[in-house]
């Protein structure tokens, strides 16, 4: 289907003055929306994350995880509610069991994690959620998981790429995330630059909540959408939004 709204500039990808009307404006408007309603409006979910990642030029398989997550809130500039996760891994069959926790301010700072099964035997272990051992085949840290995070990552991009002018944002109608209506957003960087983390972006938002529940970046390929060429990809399915979970989940 044609895009609801397309905007373009294909000036070179020099610095553009600070006032300058950018084609990541209206998405930028939309995730700070977006941020907003979750801030307000959701304490707390659970959901099957669906993640795959490259490393080390190596694309992973998707890995299934159950996920609670307890989003922080601030009152008069003090942490009420801490930022809290809870995994469960239910595939790839060699991580099914693993289980991770992490609550901000708390346990000095460490994941806590300990294999399923029979590696259940090798114990619990608390780790640096930078560290190697935490890291290992990740992207990013256990700390950046979660939906608002997910919404300032963007932000933290869509601010990053608008000092530069060469970009395309389409808006598209009928997405679909674990059978939810969702309308895509589309940022297409037509020519590979080092300042450019991707060539293409997706951000699925969902209709009825007006959050992002699929992100998909690619780099840059001749057969767009090309399996081999996925940078990351994280899908939040099966929502369940302000369950009530207490520290008792965590």
């Amino acid at each position: 289907p044609p895009p609801v709204f397309r905007v373009s500039k294909n000036s070179p990808a020099t610095p553009a003055p600070a006032a300058a009307p950018h084609p990541l404006d209206p998405a930028l408007e939309l995730a700070r929306h977006s941020l907003s309603l979750m801030q307000a409006l959701v304490n707390d979910y659970t959901a099957v994350l669906v993640k795959r990642e490259r490393i080390d030029d190596e694309l992973g398989e998707n890995e299934f995880m159950f996920i609670k997550v307890r989003n922080r809130k601030v009152v008069d500039n003090k942490i009420v509610v801490p930022f809290s996760v809870y995994l469960q891994f239910l595939q790839p069959a060699a991580a099914k069991g693993r289980e991770v926790i992490y609550v901000e301010n708390a346990n000095e700072g460490k994941i806590i994690a300990h294999e399923g099964g029979y590696k259940r035997m090798l114990g619990t272990h608390f780790l640096d959620p930078n560290g190697f051992l935490a890291m290992k085949g990740q992207r990013y840290p256990l700390t950046d998981i979660g939906l608002e995070n997910l919404v300032h990552k963007l932000i933290e991009r869509g601010e990053k790429d608008k000092r530069f002018g060469h970009c395309q944002v389409d808006l598209y109608p009928g997405g679909k995330v674990g059978g939810r209506a969702c309308t895509i957003l589309r940022v297409v960087h037509p020519e590979k630059q080092p300042h450019y983390d991707f060539h293409i972006a997706e951000i699925f938002l969902d209709d009825e909540w007006k959050i992002p529940v699929r992100y998909a970046a690619f780099s840059w390929v001749k057969n767009v959408y090309d399996e081999n060429e996925i940078i990351e990809e994280y899908s939040y399915q099966k929502i369940k939004n302000n369950v009530v979970l207490t520290d008792k989940d965590f």
